[in-house]
């Protein structure tokens, strides 16, 4: 299992932990590569991991290695080599890795294939559409708008929208590290590219290296805990609190609605502004059980996302505990809805719209009717997700 970090630090990883865990149970030999850290709770029998290195480190100019470390990692390649080598696998399962492993780490299972004659599968799990978008968004900082520009294979426009941290020097890096990679053709040696949600797969697929090796396969979503709870007098927003998120447009939206209560929870680099609103209750990271009773005793949850979502977690976790999403038309969002049944949608970004349909919904009896239906909905668990990917890793 491979992830450029092995601790908590989002959806990608408790991914590769938990289905590392499931592999374990199988009975299974797991290892892991990702990067060397203090907080890694994973890791492999022989002490190989790569070099820390930080994308969003300021100044990155200042240290001439580091610009080279992030479009390739000699490093990363010998180290993934040797575990190969001493390991031995059957599959070699690729997670998120642009810019800190970087995609050396394909160039050293190329060479393991290649000089041990070893049948190595190596399977990729797309969390984002990272191997056709530079910034992994589809979306630009700087404006606030939906892109594609890049998906023909030309990434000067990363470079002139600074779509990577707002950053002319990282964007240019981003925009070096895809060009380099897609001329190499270094991902024509994954075997099978694992798409969460059709919007991703399509995406994918604009790159004719990668279409042949993509195939649907929704995320799991960790079983409810604990009794679910009455619905609620709040509307839930759980998540990151950032722009992409839609947050400055909900934040506009709860505003003009002052006699509707909601409670946000979470954490992000806009959590000032959601303090300074009087009908917002911050609960904070929430996790597991908590989470699930906040989410249960909500009227509905609210998906405001303005960046193309791949199979957000937050949309599964709330249908399964039973309460209505109303979602943005973004990304993989609306393949997880059903409108009239468990939830509705509103055109990404219209705050006028999203206002309105939260007054409706808030004023009718619509969330304890779809309440029922998202009762009917089931998402796989890791234990039918992980038959799936067997079957995948067996290459059926």
């Amino acid at each position: 299992m491979v992830n450029k970090f092995l601790h908590p630090a989002g959806g990608a990883e408790t991914y590769t932990f938990k289905v590392g865990e499931y592999l374990k149970r199988q009975g299974c030999q797991v290892e892991y590569f990702g990067m060397d850290h203090k907080e890694n709770v994973v890791g492999n029998r022989w002490g190989l991991y790569g070099d820390p290195v930080d994308f969003h480190k300021k100044g990155i100019f200042a240290n001439l290695v580091n610009p080279f470390k992030i479009v390739s990692s000699p490093d990363a390649r010998e180290k993934v080599k040797r575990i190969l080598e001493e390991f031995q696998p059957d599959i070699m399962h690729l997670n998120n890795f642009n810019y800190q492993l970087t995609p050396s780490i394909l160039e050293g299972a190329e060479e393991y294939r290649k000089n041990k004659k070893e049948k190595l599968r190596i399977v990729y799990t797309a969390h984002d559409p990272q191997l056709v978008c530079p910034n992994h968004y589809l979306y630009q900082p700087g404006t606030g708008q939906v892109c594609e520009s890049c998906l023909g294979g030309s990434y000067m426009p990363c470079i002139r929208s600074r779509c990577i941290h707002g950053s002319f020097a990282r964007s240019c890096l981003g925009a070096l590290e895809a060009w380099y990679w897609k001329r190499r053709k270094i991902y024509g040696g994954l075997d099978v590219i694992i798409c969460p949600s059709e919007f991703i797969k399509g995406r994918l697929d604009t790159d004719p290296l990668l279409a042949p090796k993509t195939r649907v396969l929704p995320n799991f979503v960790r079983p409810v805990t604990g009794k679910k709870k009455g619905k609620g007098s709040y509307i839930l927003y759980f998540g990151r609190y950032s722009r992409e998120k839609g947050i400055l447009t909900l934040l506009e939206a709860c505003r003009e609605l002052p006699d509707i209560p909601f409670v946000f929870a979470g954490g992000g680099p806009l959590e000032d502004r959601i303090q300074e609103t009087e009908n917002i209750k911050n609960a904070g990271f929430l996790k597991d059980r908590e989470l699930d009773q906040m989410i249960s005793g909500a009227r509905f949850t609210v998906c405001p996302s303005e960046c193309n979502e791949n199979c957000p977690f937050s949309v599964m976790e709330s249908i399964m505990n039973g309460t209505p999403v109303l979602g943005a038309i973004r990304g993989g969002v609306p393949e997880l809805i059903r409108p009239g049944k468990t939830g509705w949608l509103f055109p990404s970004g219209d705050r006028e719209n999203l206002k309105n349909m939260i007054r409706k919904i808030w004023d009718s009896r619509e969330p304890e009717i779809f309440s029922e239906s998202c009762a009917e909905v089931q998402f796989d668990t890791i234990e039918e997700y992980g038959k799936k990917l067997m079957e995948v890793y067996k290459g059926h």
